[in-house]
């Protein structure tokens, strides 16, 4: 065992979950807030169907990113924070507010409390929405160089709240964060195995197995295996080489959807044969978006394909992700095993 305690914010969550095993199997000390304790059982279940034992030495908190109260308790004696937590909707809020205020807010409040606390480094959950959105160039590969326009047209308030999130972090080790280390991670649609309920980027996976879908928008996705998304928080944590940087995590180049589908179809078998083949057109989206809030930010993103690198968290942290078609299939046969799809 590690004498070495670290702090996983939002331990119910797909990341949080995985982010807590991996730090159970390198044998460190693991704590995990929650917004209700009552959820401590959810998160054994969680860790049990990742491999670990149910008696696992995680100790779990009481935290809530839009309260003060809590997070004292939560960070002391960690020497790392591992702040995932952030809510993720699978619909546009009606209040944008519902989003920017915790996770910007809320990390700000993490930040305070590990600097306060002596901890040594904290590694941030962000998102490449805040890297690939507000652009109008083309022929563009999006790096870790590249920054969301938090104010230009067809930004949704997701995208905003990741951005200025992940600002407010970058500020406030600047200006306030005293010896607080900081380190970023800005993972592209986060899928793999499930060890909950299906999470709003596995959604759109059981929707095309399904068919409930059925017709492809033009629309293009980077996609990472959630495994690699915690490996990579690990080595962000402790590597000298990770201070001060962000990293974005993808398994390579972003992919159309009727690529994600064509590997749905092909490596699934029976489970894929529902996969749509068609395509839709941009004006149906379009027409779609004016009566189901829900296709809305997609009007922005269509006919747009968006090239992603890797290469920084490969170079620097000597990062190896899986393949997006390996990540693709272990999510679809996780569906399948869970039930979680409707019988052909």
């Amino acid at each position: 065992m590690n004498d070495e305690t670290v702090l996983v914010t939002g331990g119910t969550g797909f990341l949080g979950a995985y982010c807590v095993l991996r730090l159970l199997q390198a044998g460190y000390r693991v704590r995990t807030t929650l917004r209700d304790l009552r959820r401590a059982e959810d998160v054994r279940e969680m860790l049990h169907k990742g491999g670990a034992d149910r008696q696992a030495p995680v100790e779990y908190v009481q935290a809530d990113l839009t309260r003060d109260d809590g997070w004292a308790a939560a960070v002391a004696d960690c020497a790392y924070v591992l702040h995932v937590a952030s809510p993720f909707p699978a619909r546009p809020p009606r209040d944008e507010n519902e989003l920017i205020v915790p996770a910007r807010d809320g990390t700000l409040r993490v930040l305070r409390a590990a600097r306060d606390a002596g901890v040594r480094r904290v590694v941030l959950t962000s998102s490449f929405a805040a890297i690939g959105y507000g652009h109008r160039r083309g022929n563009h590969v999006f790096t870790e160089l590249d920054w969301t326009d938090p104010g230009s047209p067809g930004v949704g308030a997701y995208q905003r709240s990741k951005t200025l999130g992940e600002r407010a972090a970058w500020d406030f080790v600047e200006r306030e964060g005293g010896a607080l280390e900081l380190a970023v991670v800005n993972p592209v649609g986060i899928v793999g195995p499930l060890l909950g309920a299906p999470t709003t980027s596995i959604e759109t996976i059981r929707q095309l197995l399904d068919n409930e879908v059925p017709a492809i928008p033009r629309l293009s996705y980077g996609i990472v295996d959630v495994r690699d998304v915690a490996d990579l928080h690990l080595l962000a944590m402790t590597d000298p080489a990770a201070r001060g940087e962000r990293f974005l995590a993808t398994a390579g180049d972003s992919l159309w959807v009727s690529d994600i589908a064509r590997i749905l179809r092909e490596g699934l078998g029976d489970a894929g044969k529902r996969v749509p083949t068609r395509t839709l057109p941009d004006f149906a989206v379009r027409g779609l978006a004016l009566v189901v809030p829900s296709v809305r930010p997609m009007v922005p993103e269509l006919g747009k394909f968006k090239s992603v690198s890797n290469s920084k968290a490969c170079r620097l942290l000597g990062w190896q992700p899986r393949s997006a078609q390996e990540s693709l299939i272990a999510t679809g046969e996780s569906l399948v095993d869970r039930g979680l799809l409707k019988r052909h």
